[in-house]
């Protein structure tokens, strides 16, 4: 494993930094990252910052060239993601939609379908979303509801979708519906190309405690869809749903948010019963506990990096740093607002330690927990596929989907 840039990506490295010194202000604090995502004016900062992007060669490095990507390797495109999370550009609008939704249309689409709908997301013009969890499923993608009937050249979609992020301000989504309830879950589903602004498109936010509304409640009412923005064929849904879901695990499998040098500074300023909290022992073993996972974390990041600058597939990383990150952010957030005392339930950034940091962990950190495959999902992944123990029983396994028994 080398931890150093090869001379050629060291100098694509200094091109990255001159590009964003001269388009982009370099983060001075926690504060600066945190406004740079709020305001009216977020959605349109967002899309000035994707156009710039793409026109200066840096949005979405490793696609193909024919289809408005730069044909670049994996490793420069890692490049650039670590070099702009040290400047203060608006983020997040785009994740889904370029993070999983476009490389599942150049996976499954036609060529029609990469020519009309991927360089406008590379250059921010259109935005997208991800619609396939649903109230009745939970975890389970593959018990989905919601269905589509064929009528001539077109679909005719009705169900709903839940918990799905940034519905309220996008052009396209993808959906997951059921096509055939007469084979078992996971062979009568089929994947759609859907316009959010079509008729019988309901979006409705959904308020959470944190008093924000990023996930949404998505109905269909006779939406139709034109067989021509089928992804797949009928029936091949759950195959295109995977190549969905493995972006997904690798756009988000890395973490975010305060960590042990964080949580340090803060056991400097808080003060316990028997003086600051920096000097308790408890807390300092919890402190080194999540140094250790961090450093854990890093060494398993470098086993990807190092695989993408040779060129090759990474393996199950991603699903194993997710199952750690994930609880750790969620933790570490609770231990930090603990030790802020009665302090811990001021979530206002200008008067909460660190800006409200830990609050906010603590808010997403349940969130993150679930996003890209609970836990407990990505564990039975790396029991079965990795350490090849016994699948689960599925009790479900062959049995046709209208004929499953349903709670009343």
């Amino acid at each position: 494993m080398d931890f150093n840039d090869t001379p050629e990506e060291a100098a694509y490295r200094a091109e990255v930094r001159k590009w964003l010194d001269a388009n982009a202000k370099r983060k001075a604090s926690k504060k600066d990252t945190l406004e740079a995502l709020s305001g009216t004016d977020a959605l349109q900062r967002a899309k000035d910052w994707q156009r710039k992007k793409a026109e200066a060669g840096f949005a979405c490095i490793t696609w193909p060239k024919e289809y408005g990507g730069q044909g670049g390797t994996s490793i420069q495109s890692v490049i650039y993601s670590q070099e702009e999370a040290n400047y203060l550009v608006p983020t997040g609008f785009y994740d889904i939609g370029l993070g999983m939704c476009i490389p599942t249309v150049l996976a499954w689409g036609t060529e029609e379908h990469k020519a009309r709908y991927v360089g406008p997301a590379i250059r921010g013009e259109e935005i997208w979303c991800q619609l396939f969890s649903e109230p009745a499923g939970g975890s389970d993608v593959a018990g989905l509801r919601t269905r589509a009937e064929k009528d001539g050249d077109e679909w005719v979609i009705n169900g709903q979708k839940v918990w799905t992020s940034g519905a309220h301000y996008c052009d396209y989504g993808i959906v997951v519906v059921r096509t055939d309830p007469t084979v078992p879950k996971h062979k009568g589903l089929t994947m759609f190309i859907v316009d959010m602004k079509s008729p019988g498109v309901e979006v409705r936010p959904i308020r959470q405690m944190s008093g924000e509304a990023n996930f949404n409640e998505v109905f269909f009412t006779d939406v139709r869809v034109p067989d021509s923005d089928r992804l797949g064929q009928p029936g091949d849904g759950w195959k295109v749903a995977l190549t969905t879901l493995m972006n997904e695990r690798l756009a988000v499998g890395g973490g975010g948010g305060a960590d042990w040098s964080e949580l340090v500074d803060l056991a400097r300023d808080a003060e316990l019963a028997d003086g600051p909290a920096i000097n308790n022992g408890a807390v300092r073993e919890r402190i080194a506990q999540w140094y250790v996972e961090t450093q854990g974390l890093k060494y398993t990041k470098f086993r990807t990096l190092t695989a993408l600058s040779k060129g090759q597939t990474p393996g199950p990383e991603s699903s194993i740093s997710k199952i750690v990150s994930a609880p750790k952010m969620q933790e570490l957030g609770s231990f930090a607002m603990d030790l802020q005392d009665i302090g811990g339930i001021i979530r206002d950034r200008d008067i909460s330690a660190q800006n409200a940091t830990f609050q906010n962990q603590w808010f997403g950190g349940a969130g993150y927990r679930i996003a890209g495959g609970t836990d407990e999902i990505l564990r039975n992944i790396v029991a079965e596929r990795v350490l090849g123990l016994p699948q689960d029983i599925r009790v479900d396994k062959n049995v046709p989907f209208n004929e499953m028994p349903k709670g009343k």
